[in-house]
């Protein structure tokens, strides 16, 4: 099968592309060269992306702003190249009868309905959860999901969008959260409720491909498996640690090894039950692994994810921070 992969030379792109490459024709499209790139382009342009798009079957659309570019880039560019470059991978994606698109989302699309009001619970956040954008990234990405949609009622195009909650290694854009807990405990702790790993990442999307011309549409949130239920939620906000050392009656002792803390309150929960039903999904890395690996003295991230390794978002290096926020 011929696979366009858009965004070759990111996180996922890449992954994608190592794990495709030896069973499919892939096509890696960029503006960055590097080993997964075919194609040295901008999607922003239409020639480009047609000449890309020539006997391709499957679309892995990746390429795209994200929320650390928000403060170095300028709306326009967010707008051209997540909204523009999008519209014009359908257009030229439904001219070449392309069989699934895949759109990576995310779960900042969400904004505001992430943060309830104080002394609210947790949020339980589902597709069916209304997104409140809360910057240009969010209205962005928004904006590129309903132009998929408008491409699958109008014109037949089998599009499935995947809202991929945390993957990237990259460390903590909060200060307060940077200098109370390590880099580590930080993304174990967000195994429980808004991270995933990248290589489970590129499982969904795969069956994603698979699925596509099944399902037709649909909006999927990617992330690890919750423990929690809906009946968890106040004392999550509240409470936290004790939820989980109800749930994982181990965890405390393997912490304090560690030197390491659990979040004293988390404020949503993403579900991603739909993925698993629909798409036939099966995350392997949620925090009941994670946690035996640490016992063990293993590793927590996958294979994949420590060959990918950590990219960054921008060219330059900032001193104080991973990158600058609003």
């Amino acid at each position: 099968m011929r696979i366009l992969i858009t965004g070759s030379a990111g996180h996922l792109g890449e992954a994608l592309v190592r794990t495709l490459q030896s069973e499919h024709e892939v096509i890696g499209l960029d503006i960055v060269p590097s080993p997964f790139t075919t194609v040295v382009g901008t999607i922003i342009d239409p020639a480009t992306v047609e000449r890309c798009m020539d006997g391709v079957q499957a679309v892995f659309h990746t390429a795209t702003l994200h929320k650390p570019h928000v403060v170095t880039h300028t709306r326009q560019q967010f707008i051209d190249t997540n909204v523009t470059g999008t519209l014009n991978l359908l257009e030229a994606a439904t001219a070449a009868r392309v069989r699934s698109f895949i759109f990576t989302s995310t779960t900042s699309t969400f904004g505001q309905a992430l943060t309830p009001s104080p002394g609210d619970p947790a949020a339980w956040i589902t597709e069916e959860t209304t997104p409140v954008p809360k910057n240009i990234y969010g209205i962005s990405k928004t904006a590129a999901e309903d132009l998929c949609e408008l491409f699958h009622t109008a014109k037949g195009l089998p599009c499935l969008i995947l809202r991929t909650s945390r993957f990237f290694p990259e460390a903590d854009d909060s200060p307060e959260i940077r200098q109370t807990y390590t880099d580590d405990n930080v993304k174990v702790n967000e195994y429980l409720y808004r991270r995933v790993d990248l290589e489970d990442v590129v499982a969904a999307q795969i069956r994603a491909m698979e699925r596509a011309p099944v399902l037709g549409f649909g909006r999927y949130i990617v992330s690890a498996t919750t423990p929690f239920g809906v009946a968890d939620l106040a004392e999550l906000r509240s409470a936290a640690p004790r939820v989980v050392q109800r749930l994982f009656p181990e965890f405390q002792a393997e912490y304090a090894r560690r030197g390491w803390q659990m979040f004293p309150s988390i404020d949503r929960v993403y579900v991603n039950e739909k993925a698993r039903l629909d798409l036939g999904w099966n995350p392997r890395y949620n925090f009941d692994l994670v946690l035996d690996r640490l016992r063990l003295g293993q590793t927590f991230r996958s294979p994949l994810s420590l060959t990918v390794g950590a990219k960054g978002y921008h060219t330059r290096k900032f001193t104080d921070c991973p990158y600058p926020v609003e």
